[in-house]
C-alpha cells in the first residue's frame, strides 16, 4: 500500500481501532447477527467451494463459510493483526481445519487467478480506497462465473443507529458522505455500486434492500461503555462538562432502545450479488 489514504487505513485497523474491535469482538459480531442468515443464503456456499472473506475481522463469516464448505477451504484476509489473532483462536476452538487467515490488503494482494469460487465481505468492502481497482483484483481472483456477495450500508439517513448516536453525542446527525472514498457509506448508492462493479468486470449485479435491528449490548450499561469507547472521536473538542452531558445523553437514548433481546437500533443495508465475467 503506497497512498496516504491506504497508509492511514492500515494504521487505524492494525492499530488502536483494530485492537478495540478485537477486544470487543463478541459485541461487534453480535451487532450484525441478524443479517447473517440472508448473507449466507446469498453466498450459496457449496461443500467443495473455495471462499475468500474480505475484511474478515475476527472471522465470524469466515467460520460460517468453512462450516458450509467442509470439502473446500475458507480464507479470511484483514489488515488487523489483533483481529486475525482472535479469528485464529476462535477457529481453533471451533475445530475447523479447512480455514486460514492472512494479514493482507485485498485491494492489491496478488491472489492467484481463479483461486476462489466465492468472495464474500460483510461490511468490509466499503473501506477500499480505490474500489474499482480493488474489485477488479477480486474479480481476477474468482473462477469464471464465481460469485461475489457483499453486505454494505444504505445511505446514512436510513440508519437509525448512527444518527441516534450522533445526535446524542454531538447534537446533530452525521453529515452525508460522498460515495467513492473509504468509509462506511461509500457503497450506499446503488448506481455507484453498479458502475464500480461493472467497471471491475462483474456481471449480473443485483442489490436487495434488507433491514434488521442492530444489537449493541445485553444491557444499557454494556452498550454505553462499548459505544463511548467506539465513538469517542465524536466528543473531540468538547470540554469536560459537555462531554459528561453528551455521555448522559447517549445513556438516555440507549435506555429508550432497551428490549428483552438487548439494546437495539434500526439499520438498512444492501445485499449485493454479482458474478465474475
Amino acid at each position: 500500500m503506497t497512498s496516504k489514504t491506504n497508509r492511514e487505513q492500515e494504521r487505524a485497523w492494525n492499530g488502536d481501532e483494530g485492537a478495540y474491535w478485537a477486544r470487543h469482538h463478541e459485541l461487534f459480531e453480535g451487532s450484525l447477527a441478524r443479517y447473517q442468515p440472508a448473507f449466507l443464503a446469498a453466498a450459496a456456499i457449496e461443500p467443495g467451494h473455495r471462499v475468500l472473506d474480505v475484511g474478515c475481522g475476527t472471522g465470524v463469516t469466515t467460520r460460517a463459510a468453512a462450516a458450509a464448505a467442509p470439502a473446500g477451504h475458507a480464507v479470511g484476509v484483514d489488515l488487523s493483526s489483533a483481529m486475525l489473532d482472535v479469528a485464529r483462536e476462535l477457529a481453533g476452538r471451533a475445530g475447523l481445519a479447512n480455514i486460514s487467515f492472512e494479514r493482507a490488503d485485498a485491494q492489491v494482494h496478488p491472489f492467484r487467478s481463479g483461486a476462489f469460487d466465492v468472495v464474500i465481505s460483510r461490511t468490509g468492502s466499503m473501506f477500499f480506497e480505490g474500489p474499482r481497482a480493488a474489485f477488479a483484483n477480486l474479480c481476477r481472483g474468482l473462477a469464471p462465473g464465481g460469485r461475489l456477495v457483499l453486505l454494505t450500508w444504505q445511505q446514512p439517513g436510513r440508519q437509525e443507529w448512527i444518527n441516534e448516536f450522533a445526535r446524542a453525542l454531538t447534537g446533530r446527525e452525521l453529515p452525508a458522505s460522498a460515495p467513492g472514498g473509504p468509509g462506511p457509506f461509500s457503497l450506499s448508492d446503488p448506481d455507484e455500486v453498479r458502475a464500480v462493479l461493472g467497471a471491475a468486470g462483474f456481471t449480473g449485479i443485483e442489490l436487495t434492500a434488507v433491514s434488521e435491528a442492530m444489537n449493541y449490548g445485553r444491557t444499557v450499561g454494556e452498550a454505553h461503555e462499548f459505544l463511548l469507547g467506539l465513538l469517542g472521536w465524536m466528543l473531540q473538542g468538547q470540554d469536560d462538562a459537555r462531554r459528561a452531558a453528551s455521555a448522559e445523553n447517549l445513556r438516555r437514548v440507549l435506555a429508550g432502545h432497551a428490549t428483552p433481546d438487548g439494546v437495539c437500533f434500526g439499520s438498512s443495508a444492501w445485499l449485493i450479488t454479482a458474478r465474475s465475467g
